[in-house]
């Protein structure tokens, strides 16, 4: 944990179609884009003391999908940044795009503006897997928008993939995971489906119009991602995220680290280690109240019980796993016992390790880390 180190996120929520199993707040309605972009500048600066510091170790745009803003809409909101903020030298700035979006001319555009690091959507590398999820890219531009930001010199690439749709096979896991190796990205995220209520996915649930994957079966998806993408130099650093040794995502990092962040935009959450706050996630609110000033937000007050529970549910899906000398001072602070039964039943029962007083979670462990986070929490 660096508490010296900063965050800055911003949500764009838009979308050009809506993915069937997505719960994210975005709108297709690209209308009201420009308002919405001229409130994200004008929370940067009312929000600009709310860190501490203005030096920013990372910038994210995340969503939503960033990609819809035009080249003019992000210079704006780059040019606030500027104005507003200093971004340390080396700083990790990062876009989520869908592949349709990335051009050749798009991708120029970024660079220039400074964005070092690509999130691309993928999510599968099997036509049949993207018409089922409503995405709104073919094979050929996934394959192409990471050739085509390869060859501009925007080496630092993640993609997103999703494992466990119902009609698929391992051998189909198999193939989506040996095409996105052989891209040559830096990163992979790669995430269960997992079906939301409000979404299209979840009313085809509840009308039995779609069958969720069995739990084994997922388990199995799981544990195969882990063994593959190990095995091909891939390190598991966080349950869903694998990276080439240095190309861990700094961002997310420093939501698992608990380090401090401004979120910006409807729906936006932001972290300063003693409050927690989360903006209106309805588009025309937002836009209302920053309009005069308001910030649409509710804050939370975290108590010394609600930031050990944090740690203990961020850490424990890390490969950096939790420092118990850490977590024993922070549970005397409170007066309340320790945990030992519990852990020790973890490392008996192969759920986790301990090495130079770090508990890690290790193989099926991973699989139930939210699990296993519950039975130590402090209520």
């Amino acid at each position: 944990m660096n508490l010296n180190s900063v965050h800055l996120y911003l949500h764009i929520p838009f979308c050009h179609q809506a993915c069937h199993y997505c719960d994210f707040h975005f709108s297709t309605r690209l209308a009201g884009k420009s308002e919405l972009v001229h409130a994200l500048i004008k929370e940067i600066e009312l929000q600009k003391d709310y860190l501490g510091t203005r030096d920013l170790s990372t910038v994210y745009f995340g969503g939503g999908t960033p990609s819809t803003l035009s080249p003019s809409e992000l210079s704006s909101i780059f040019e606030a940044i500027h104005q507003y903020f200093d971004i340390l030298p080396g700083a990790e700035i990062t876009l989520e795009a869908n592949p349709e979006d990335l051009t050749p001319e798009y991708l120029l555009v970024l660079k220039e503006l400074g964005v070092n690091r690509l999130s691309i959507g993928i999510q599968s590398f099997h036509a049949a897997n993207l018409t089922f999820m409503n995405r709104n890219h073919d094979v050929v531009q996934a394959r192409r928008s990471i050739q085509d930001a390869q060859a501009i010199g925007l080496s630092n690439i993640s993609i997103d993939l999703i494992y466990g749709i119902p009609s698929n096979s391992m051998a189909m896991l198999e193939e989506d995971l040996a095409a996105a190796v052989e891209t040559g990205v830096q990163h992979i995220s790669a995430y269960s489906l997992t079906i939301e209520p409000k979404t299209v996915f979840g009313h085809q649930l509840k009308k039995g119009l779609m069958q969720e994957t069995p739990e084994e079966n997922m388990s199995a998806c799981f544990e195969y991602t882990h063994q593959y993408l190990e095995n091909q130099g891939f390190t598991a650093y966080e349950t869903s995220n694998f990276a080439k040794a240095g190309h861990e995502s700094q961002h997310n990092s420093s939501y698992w680290k608990q380090e401090s962040y401004l979120g910006i935009g409807p729906a936006a959450h932001s972290f300063n280690q003693t409050t927690r706050q989360w903006n209106v996630a309805n588009n025309a609110t937002y836009v209302k109240q920053i309009s005069q000033d308001i910030m649409p937000a509710e804050i939370e007050q975290l108590s010394p019980e609600n930031q050990i529970n944090e740690y203990i549910m961020t850490q424990l899906r890390t490969h950096w796993g939790i420092d118990l000398n850490y977590l024993k001072e922070r549970f005397a602070t409170i007066r309340v016992p320790f945990p030992e039964d519990e852990i020790a039943s973890w490392v008996t029962s192969g759920y986790a390790e301990i090495s130079n007083n770090q508990l890690k979670l290790v193989g099926k462990g991973k699989l139930i880390a939210d699990g296993l986070s519950a039975e130590i929490f402090v209520l």
